[in-house]
């Protein structure tokens, strides 16, 4: 299935699918991908599917899903995006339909006609989970012939260039680049490419490897403090889908929804509490119940989401 969706998605609303990469083709074998282990690592961009197929199951999925809302047609396929030589075609033709995303791990940039192919696209994510070599390569375990510094300096470039809205997303596994010397160095990259938001996430769903976790809370609220310090927008992904669709009003689900985004400090929480008209052992009972995580940073109190990951896979 080349088309699938529309899907919720907590990066770009409803998003209507294209996989145009056969599982899995990839040029990362990352310890964390939903989609499990790498089966053949490549840097050689070919042809997987025609451009017009694409097009017509992309057509034929707009048609079935009737009224209902798409705000972008997304590349999000099983392996990494970029591989297809014919992706720059098929962003023009898709276009014509709505606005088109590619969300892509990067590791190509360093080809200019990669680069090229990406820049009618309207939104462009980068996956940069670290940027330096041992982390990167622990972390993405890249197809042997990459270079990290190449990677780099063709994400420089791309941003230079780009006139889409650009967005970066940095996964972090549980002691591993999840450190503040790690933090630091990738926040220092990031802020180079000056992104319209830079997504921090968790791996909460079933990844490739069982010895992967998500960072505990004060981890990831010292990331996006770390983050915020280099970076004007910040923003955690650390909820499943439906947490970036709920209704004002609940204060539960308003303060779940706002934690899993941004750590509230102690003072702000309250001050909502009070205009709510509840008291602090609103709080108390989402901490007793595991909803909510209470962090400490630089001496300050903050209130996080819990990162709840999905069940984990059985053995390979």
């Amino acid at each position: 299935m080349i088309a699938f969706g529309p899907v919720p998605s907590r990066r770009l609303g409803m998003s209507l699918g294209v996989n145009n990469i056969p599982p899995k083709i990839c040029t990362y074998s990352c310890v964390y991908c939903q989609v499990g282990r790498t089966l053949r690592l490549s840097v050689e961009r070919r042809g997987f599917y025609p451009p017009d197929r694409v097009l017509d199951e992309v057509e034929r999925k707009i048609s079935e899903a009737g009224d209902a809302r798409i705000d972008y047609i997304t590349f999000v396929p099983d392996g990494e995006p970029t591989l297809d030589l014919n992706i720059g075609r098929e962003i023009d033709m898709l276009r014509d339909l709505g606005k088109v995303a590619v969300i892509s791990n990067a590791s190509l940039f360093w080809d200019t006609d990669v680069r090229e192919d990406l820049m009618s696209a309207d939104l462009v994510s980068i996956k940069i989970d670290a940027a330096d070599e041992v982390m990167w390569r622990r972390i993405n375990r890249p197809h042997h012939s990459l270079k990290l510094t190449s990677i780099l300096d063709g994400i420089r470039e791309f941003a230079a260039e780009y006139s889409g809205r650009l967005i970066t997303e940095s996964m972090l596994v549980r002691d591993l680049n999840d450190g503040d010397k790690s933090l630091r160095c990738t926040a220092e990259f990031i802020s180079e490419v000056d992104p319209a938001t830079a997504y921090v996430s968790a791996p909460i769903r079933p990844p490739a490897e069982r010895w992967v976790f998500p960072p505990v809370e004060e981890r990831l609220n010292a990331a996006y403090q770390i983050m915020s310090e280099f970076l004007d927008h910040v923003e955690l992904l650390v909820s499943h889908e439906e947490g970036a669709f709920v209704s004002s009003g609940d204060l539960r689900s308003d303060i779940l929804s706002i934690t899993a985004v941004h750590p509230m400090r102690d003072a702000a929480l309250r001050d909502l509490l009070y205009r709510r008209g509840e008291g602090w052992s609103f709080v108390e009972k989402l901490l007793e119940c595991g909803d909510l995580a209470e962090t400490i940073y630089r001496g300050e109190r903050f209130y996080i989401r819990k990162v709840i990951p999905s069940e984990r896979l059985p053995p390979h």
